[in-house]
């Protein structure tokens, strides 16, 4: 969207208004009417159109802006289509069914929220990915804390933010690729210099979850019928694991997103096939419309019923809205001018340090875009940082920590319309329990004023 942008900028303060006027309408269409949040940011995108046409903005121009700005996410709603797929292909070979299973094991334990957040941290550093760990692994631990009758927030919060440690810190995650890629910093480089946030974020997530937790064992009636309820689906069979196997070396060995998932939904559908868990032409239809069976167990059979390419449609219509919007913004330079006003504020690590991560989070909330977050705060701060003697690996650090795990918390955005989805909690209800998001922000500003931790070079004239 670098490119959306109008040969005249409009002021930083007219730009800010008609920002916050979008802002306070989707704002109110979802917390305060309620509803879908579709409905508010189309009433915003025809108020940036009213506002385009009143500057005297070719109305193909605004077209063409929202056209490329729904552009940038095709690649998002394919790995969605994917994604719903391999849900479904997944429920019916038994590989989430036997992660649930595993997961039974751990949930007896007294700390089951930070057991939690630990193997969804695990899970989402082995994938490199937030919403395949948070879309199996994930739904497994939410399947334990319904069963379990524990609040499926607050396992919803530990799952995301496990979820989304991993998603930061593996070298395997595109977002942590795409940081240190659009600032020219060595991969490692920047995941090591991410420690000194990332790590005292996950200790005192860990510790609060720990307290959190809910004294006791999970074990009981409850419990105890879940799992004899999910044994007599007959879902369960070593050949189950496959799937997940096949996930991970396809992750290890840097297989693009689209071709892992892409191969382990046919290979999971392949098993359920042969083991005749549906004939072979119903499995097929399992892709678009989802897995589902009937169980003596209502709760079972909810758990297990879901996936498919339609489930993804409401996602899916939301993120182009989304992102039509968010190309609106830069076709009429309304994000421009006030990216264009702050740099010229900026003269001092502390000062930088804040506007970035500020920047960060406020595209996350107008676009709700973590990838558009990442690449044009990245774009917009580089040179700051090589002015002001500080090392790229600052501004890597940053985007990670006030982009890449905001955008789970926005309830728009896209990571938020798919996290709600797949998790069956909104995110107004998990967000006061992600922690580790929390956190990360709030430190790597802390870092940032103090000025701890902040590499510096020499100045360049």
């Amino acid at each position: 969207m670098l490119k959306l942008q109008p040969s005249k900028l409009p002021g930083a303060g007219e730009s800010l208004i008609i920002l916050l006027i979008a802002l306070a309408v989707i704002s109110y269409g979802i917390i305060g009417l309620e509803i879908v949040p579709h409905i508010p940011i189309l009433l915003s995108v025809f108020l940036v159109i009213a506002y385009g046409l009143i500057k005297k903005i070719p109305y193909q121009t605004l077209q063409n802006g929202m056209v490329q700005g729904a552009q940038t996410g095709l690649g998002a709603v394919l790995l969605f289509f994917l994604i719903g797929i391999l849900i479904s292909s997944w429920m019916a070979s038994g590989t989430i069914p036997v992660l649930m299973n595993t997961a039974f094991a751990l949930a007896g334990s007294p700390c089951f929220f930070a057991i939690t957040f630990a193997i969804t941290s695990i899970i989402g550093i082995s994938l490199g990915s937030s919403f395949t760990t948070a879309a199996t692994v994930g739904v497994a631990m939410l399947g334990v804390a319904d069963s379990a009758d524990f609040s499926l927030a607050i396992t919803a919060g530990a799952v995301v933010s496990g979820a989304f440690f991993g998603d930061k810190m593996s070298p395997l995650s595109d977002t942590t690729n795409l940081a240190s890629t659009v600032v020219k910093v060595d991969l490692f480089d920047h995941i090591k210099n991410m420690m000194w946030t990332t790590i005292p974020a996950f200790i005192i997530s860990f510790i609060i979850f720990a307290i959190l937790s809910p004294a006791g064992s999970t074990s009981g009636e409850g419990l105890e019928a879940f799992k004899i309820g999910l044994e007599s689906t007959g879902l369960m069979h070593w050949s189950s694991w496959i799937p997940f196997v096949v996930l991970i070396i396809f992750t290890i060995s840097k297989q693009p997103a689209f071709l892992s998932l892409a191969v382990t939904s046919i290979t999971a559908t392949a098993i359920a096939g042969f083991r005749s868990v549906l004939p072979w032409n119903e499995l097929w239809t399992i892709w678009f419309d989802g897995f589902a069976m009937e169980t003596n167990s209502e709760a079972v059979s909810e758990l297990i019923s879901r996936g498919g390419m339609n489930s993804m449609l409401f996602t899916v219509a939301l993120v182009i809205l989304a992102l039509a919007l968010g190309g609106l913004f830069f076709t009429t330079g309304v994000i421009p001018s006030i990216l264009a006003k702050v740099q010229h504020a900026l003269s001092s690590a502390r000062s930088i340090t804040l506007s970035t991560a500020l920047t960060a989070i406020g595209i996350n909330i107008s676009i709700g875009e973590q990838y558009l977050s990442i690449l044009l705060t990245g774009e917009a701060y580089q040179d700051l940082y090589d002015k002001n003697g500080l090392a790229r690996k600052n501004l890597s650090r940053t985007l990670e920590d006030a982009g890449t795990v905001i955008n789970p918390l926005v309830p728009w955005s896209v990571c938020g319309v798919f996290l709600s989805g797949v998790l069956g909690v909104s995110v107004l209800s998990y967000l006061p329990f992600t922690f580790f998001c929390l956190l990360s922000p709030i430190l790597t500003i802390l870092f940032g004023l103090t000025g701890k931790t902040l590499t510096h070079t020499s100045k360049v004239s």
